[in-house]
């Protein structure tokens, strides 16, 4: 379900400061952040946030037409490949059957 149109986008308090200070400074740096449910903001055009994916920090530079999706979108998480047990009984049920010897009869 979306977010309601007159609460605006939601954009978390402590990554608004950063943006105001880079912007006041003039200075451009790469801005650390955990909040991947922050909405971009025109306001952050042209800055890159390293936007954590659960397993490390991913650089994401932030475009004009980048404006409106979420930050997580742009820095996938960590994908699930299946237990290890799972990849070996396949291995196993995969393998050929062992060929009879040369000479040996059937019956």
């Amino acid at each position: 379900m979306a977010r309601s149109v007159k609460k605006g986008p939601f954009v978390d308090l402590h990554l608004v400061k950063k943006v105001q200070a880079m912007i006041a400074s003039g200075e451009k740096r790469v801005v650390k952040t955990w909040s991947r449910r922050s909405t971009i903001t025109p306001d952050m055009v042209g800055f890159t946030f390293a936007v954590h994916n659960g397993h490390k920090f991913i650089p994401v530079f932030v475009p004009e037409n980048a404006v409106g999706p979420k930050l997580g979108e742009f820095s996938t998480t960590p994908s699930y490949h299946g237990h290890s047990g799972d990849r070996k009984a396949k291995v196993e049920t995969a393998a050929p059957a062992p060929a009879a010897p040369a000479g040996a009869k059937k019956g």
